[in-house]
């Protein structure tokens, strides 16, 4: 990976700003492209996806992969609820189903999925996109990942950006996001050191495959775990 390809921002909305204007760059020729945020959980996936929403207003929309999270119940019949966040607990099919629809869109208007944190759980048709709205951003974990189905995934993409943030930051973003879901700083503990980490390694892997690495400037604690991506983001 060249140096060229490695974008080290000085500060949160210096990077929003200017991953702005390469987003807009993608979509001059006026035609749909699809952008990847892909990196580890606890890289802010989803807020940098939301704050890249906000600068490029109706220019974009923001898919998650979050939202093909199999069900919990799906998940116990597996005996895979203990790893909630692995690769083969999403529905990699589904969301490259959807990534097909959204590539060559004819419809007026496709319906998403997406994550409910409270619930827990994915909600059918929850995010619009319309047929109109030349780039989609696309955020997920395994955008890069070269098995299990997720190597369908990179070919429909345009581009994918990687988030590159600290271990030692993202593991205790991680295991703040587990005591928001209830946890105890030991069950906190335990799910970020036995789950979302070695989870990492499948992002991690693919880093230098991206088009481009963004080092996240890190941000105010409380805001980063308030509005954080689900671990399995």
């Amino acid at each position: 990976m060249s140096s060229e390809n490695v974008y080290r921002p000085a500060g949160f909305e210096e990077m929003i700003e200017e991953l702005g204007r390469r987003a807009r760059a993608l979509v001059l020729s006026g035609e749909r492209r699809i952008l990847g945020l892909t990196g580890p959980p606890g890289s802010g996936k989803s807020t940098v996806g939301d704050a890249l929403a906000t600068e490029l207003g109706s220019v974009a929309t923001v898919v998650g992969m979050d939202g093909f999270h199999l069900a919990n119940e799906e998940l116990r019949r597996l005996a895979r609820d203990d790893r909630k966040g692995a690769p083969d607990t999403f529905d990699v099919d589904g969301y490259r189903a959807l990534l097909g629809r959204l590539r060559t869109q004819v419809a007026e208007t496709i319906y998403a999925p997406r994550f409910d944190r409270n619930l827990e759980e994915s909600v059918a048709s929850s995010v619009a996109i319309f047929r109109t709205t030349p780039l989609v951003v696309t955020e997920g974990n395994y955008l890069l990942l070269d098995e299990g189905g997720w190597e369908n995934i990179r070919p429909i993409l345009d581009e994918v950006w990687y988030l590159d943030v600290p271990e030692g930051l993202r593991a205790n973003r991680l295991i703040e996001r587990q005591r928001g879901h209830g946890k105890t700083l030991d069950d906190a503990t335990r799910w970020t050191e036995q789950v979302d980490l070695p989870n990492s390694g499948f992002s991690t892997a693919a880093r230098d495959t991206a088009d481009l690495i963004v080092e996240v400037p890190s941000r105010d604690t409380t805001d980063e775990s308030g509005h954080m991506e689900h671990s399995g983001a």
